[in-house]
């Protein structure tokens, strides 16, 4: 009888970190005191931030720049999509419109709506950039960064990945807070471009005003910097061990394993973890389309719900407050095809965030 290896390997998670600007488009100036501008800052966070996240076990990263050049909204996107990453982490400096300087600190984007002026500021400044290129309005297929009804469009697109994203937002702004000692603006909501083309969690940091001359300070500083950087990675950290995916491969010798699928379940029985008023569901996927919870429709799996919100249907695997049982369930949506499957949780019937859960 041949004999076989078995190995249990995590799936290799990749981070695409997007530094933002670049090139002949600057970003904010800030106060104009300094040569550097919200590029220049961009560039050095992510470099930085990408040098320790490669040091971490089964972690690739990827840049959509590492020098002064600009690639476009649409090339970043692209790239990031070509290349499956597992989390978009774009990262900028914020600036006051005006002369008063009093704005500061650290906040994180999500894509949605916002009736809030300043967010809907912040998402023109950043999306404005399109209008440097010679044939924008064809590449972007008559997107307006100044009309809300372009800025619905994009969201539904992304709705998938909402939950993730406002998770790793959160751990971004906690870090800001605790480890940076920055003001915590919080986890938004407004309609960035680059956010809405990227088919996984993504994030659109905004690590401080350049337009708040003591803010300016400490970005340009190498304290600074290495800071923002340290906050950066211990967020990124704890949600790459929270979602890295863990395989179980077979290999022998003695067989053709190009031609041979076997997967082994050696998963150990885990203590029931119950959390009171809790209710646990796998998120397979999201669609505008209407879909029958019949197993034929989700490649065999029951126990499956619905649920609307606003023009988009959810679909959930599983209901339990067995936190253990709800990741066991989660590694069969995986086996079945369901790879970017996530767990999600609720209280009162009402959608809670993981982390405050966990927490």
């Amino acid at each position: 009888m041949p004999s076989s290896e078995i190995t249990k390997k995590r799936k290799e998670f990749v981070v695409m970190i997007d530094p933002g600007h670049g090139g002949s488009d600057t970003g904010t100036p800030g106060t104009k005191r300094y040569k550097t501008t919200e590029k220049d800052i961009a560039l050095d966070v992510s470099l930085a931030l990408g040098k320790k996240l490669e040091k971490l076990p089964n972690v690739k990263v990827l840049y959509t720049r590492t020098k002064d050049t600009y690639p476009t909204l649409n090339q970043r996107a692209v790239m990031t999509n070509k290349q499956k990453a597992d989390l978009f982490i774009s990262i900028h400096c914020n600036a006051q419109p005006g002369k008063k300087g009093t704005a500061y600190g650290s906040e994180t984007f999500v894509l949605g709506l916002s009736n809030n002026k300043t967010n809907l500021e912040v998402a023109k400044r950043e999306n404005s950039v399109i209008f440097l290129e010679d044939n924008y309005e064809e590449v972007y297929e008559g997107f307006d960064p100044n009309s809300p009804e372009s800025l619905i469009s994009l969201i539904i697109l992304q709705e998938e990945y909402l939950d993730q994203s406002i998770e790793i937002a959160s751990y971004i702004q906690k870090e800001f807070k605790v480890t940076a000692k920055r003001k915590d603006r919080g986890v938004k909501q407004a309609g960035f471009w680059v956010l809405s083309k990227t088919y996984m969690p993504s994030v659109l940091v905004e690590l401080g005003f350049l337009t708040h001359k003591k803010e300016e300070d400490f970005l340009n500083s190498k304290r600074g910097k290495k800071i923002m950087t340290e906050s950066l990675y211990n967020a990124v950290k704890k949600y790459i061990d929270l979602h890295s995916k863990s395989i179980t491969t077979i290999t022998d010798n003695d067989i053709d394993t190009d031609n041979l699928e076997i997967e082994v379940d050696n998963t150990e029985t885990k203590t029931p973890k119950i959390y009171k008023d809790i209710t646990f569901k796998v998120q397979l996927s999201a669609s505008s389309k209407k879909i029958a919870t019949k197993p034929y429709n989700f490649k065999g799996l029951d126990q499956i719900s619905r649920e609307k919100s606003g023009k988009i249907f959810r679909y959930f695997y599983g209901e339990t407050s067995d936190y253990e049982e709800i990741k066991r369930l989660q590694v069969i949506a995986k086996r079945k095809g369901y790879t970017d499957c996530y767990v999600v949780a609720f209280k009162n019937g009402k959608k809670v965030p993981l982390s405050e859960v966990l927490n």
